[in-house]
């Protein structure tokens, strides 16, 4: 049975983090009705896990990008010509947008932790705010703008609040691009290659404070998700990019209120 709701998470966490749907807010309606009791280091060895199946899923995706600029980078630095190289520029584009969002992880994360205890009437009123974005950017106009430093900032600001259970980060942070006006392409790309450093900081984070203990009891569950993550994440990641382009966004958001609203009468009834 572990083993079971570790897959029915993974594939959660592998389809929610790239769909504009909320994944933060899908595992925690999906602990609340699966009765998952796990607490403290348990639980958030399980939340690592998964997080770090779907952001090694999107560097396989985005490859090449990220080697296009890592040697921007190193030609940047080398050659001394750093605003000059369009790779090194975006590079830092993507490291201005992580600074929201790292100010709140660092300083508010005990306060955070308590949004993350089943929360769903929490959950649900965020959702609604989610579907309202997604309608918003799926009515814009695309353009064929690119991120600059100020947009890069917005969208990071919009990823820090999308910290929240209920607020999709792909969908806070790809309908902020939008609505400033930048490429809906180039949107999503910014917004799936923004968040890689970040789990990986989380997850060195959670490691080096000693919130993470491992038992070999929960060696297959936690390779039965990741596993399903991964492979759920790699579909998602591909999916989510062409539906962006195409500008499909408001079948999410007609789901997300749905699924707000029975959360939201749940909760209260």
């Amino acid at each position: 049975m572990e083993i079971l709701k570790a897959i029915i998470l993974g594939i959660i966490q592998g389809f929610t983090e790239f769909l504009p749907v909320s994944s933060s807010g899908h595992l925690e309606l999906a602990k609340f009705f699966l009765n998952d009791d796990a607490v403290g280091e348990e639980s958030m060895l399980m939340t690592v896990v998964l997080h770090g199946a779907t952001a090694l899923s999107t560097i396989i995706i985005f490859w090449k990008d990220i080697l296009e600029i890592l040697s921007g980078i190193w030609k940047g630095i080398s050659n001394q010509e750093w605003l000059a190289n369009e790779d090194f520029a975006f590079s830092l584009k993507i490291i201005l947008s992580m600074i929201p969002a790292a100010f709140v992880g660092v300083f508010f994360d005990e306060l955070l932790e308590q949004l993350f205890d089943r929360q769903i009437l929490l959950v649900g009123c965020m959702l609604l705010i989610t579907g309202f974005l997604l309608f918003l950017a799926d009515k814009a106009q695309n353009t064929n703008k690119k991120v600059s430093y100020g947009s890069a900032l917005m969208i990071g600001i919009a990823q820090a609040i999308a910290i929240l259970p209920g607020i999709s980060r792909s969908g806070a942070t790809i309908s902020t691009a939008v609505l400033l006006g930048i490429d809906r392409s180039r949107a999503a790309r910014f917004s799936f290659l923004m968040v890689v450093p970040l789990i990986f900081g989380k997850m060195a984070k959670d490691i080096l404070d000693g919130e993470i203990i491992y038992s070999s009891d929960v060696l297959l569950p936690l390779t039965a998700g990741f596993i399903a993550a991964f492979i759920t994440g790699l579909l998602a990641c591909t999916w989510m990019i062409q539906l962006v382009k195409k500008s499909n966004l408001s079948w999410f958001a007609y789901y997300c209120i749905a699924v707000a609203i029975g959360v939201i009468g749940y909760s209260l009834i």
